[in-house]
């Protein structure tokens, strides 16, 4: 039993970890479709990837069949579908162009995608370790999910538009760095795991789901990377008024401590 008193089995469930392994394996795919120059199905498997993993955990929230292996398990996966492949992705691409350059140009491409990696793998050890007490409402960081759909969906666009990764190699390397740095940061996400509440949602919350389906269907990889990037945004906004607030706060009470000044007040 967790802290919270949440039970939490032990042993294998089929449903969730099959959705997981499914995850995994789109991830890997990734990677090999990557290695051999098919970039576009390379970004599809990883956003395929999202989808399965943002389904397994809600599965087994729904069935009850959470357990201490399908946690571990499912950071593991996260690893490769959302670390190692959109950076290797990144890398293949448009990164190791950055050698054409020069030799230190070069190594900032494989030290930009190495960063992406290490950066998910230490912001998922973080969450496995604050999950019991952390804040069921926000992340600490960016998800390693959103930080690789929008980094596979901006290479999907560009694709898509016939940009060369030559092109915007600096861009690009410039995005992979920052993405990978929002991941162990401690800017505050909305995370979406506390919604609904209940069993109903607004009317305008079905309205949204159809607008988005009609979107996708007319531009996939440009309306992705224009979510991915409204989002990533959302955070150091909500970061940034968050703080403001707090030291708002934190002067009014100051201000509140303060004793009255008297007669006897030299300044007076």
């Amino acid at each position: 039993m967790e802290p919270g008193g949440k039970i939490v089995h032990k042993g294998i469930f089929l449903l969730p970890n099959a959705l997981t392994t499914g995850a995994m394996f789109a991830g890997f795919y990734s990677i090999i479709s990557g290695i051999n120059g098919h970039f576009t199905a390379a970004a599809v498997a990883v956003v395929i990837a999202g989808v399965l993993d943002g389904l397994d955990g809600r599965v087994a929230r729904l069935t009850n069949t959470q357990s201490e292996f399908g946690v571990q398990y499912d950071s593991l996966s996260d690893l490769i579908s959302f670390g190692l492949a959109p950076a290797l992705l990144a890398f293949n691409w448009s990164l190791s162009s950055m050698r054409e350059i020069s030799p230190l140009a070069g190594k900032l491409g494989w030290l930009a995608a190495f960063l992406f990696v290490a950066c998910a793998a230490l912001r998922l050890a973080r969450f496995n370790t604050q999950a019991s007490v952390a804040d069921k409402s926000f992340f600490q960081g960016l998800a390693s999910p959103a930080a690789a759909g929008t980094l596979v969906a901006t290479i999907w666009f560009c694709i898509d538009q016939g940009v060369s990764g030559e092109t915007v190699r600096w861009i690009l390397w410039l995005e992979t760095v920052v993405l990978g740095l929002l991941m162990f940061s401690r800017v505050r996400y909305f995370s979406g795991k506390s919604w609904p509440r209940g069993d109903k949602v607004p009317g305008g919350f079905i309205f949204l789901v159809v607008l988005v389906f009609v979107l996708l269907a007319v531009d996939p990889p440009g309306v992705m990377m224009t979510v991915g990037i409204i989002y990533v945004s959302s955070g150091l906004v909500m970061t940034v008024l968050g703080r403001k607030a707090w030291k708002n706060r934190r002067a009014l009470r100051k201000s509140k401590k303060q004793p009255p000044a008297t007669a006897d007040d030299p300044e007076k």
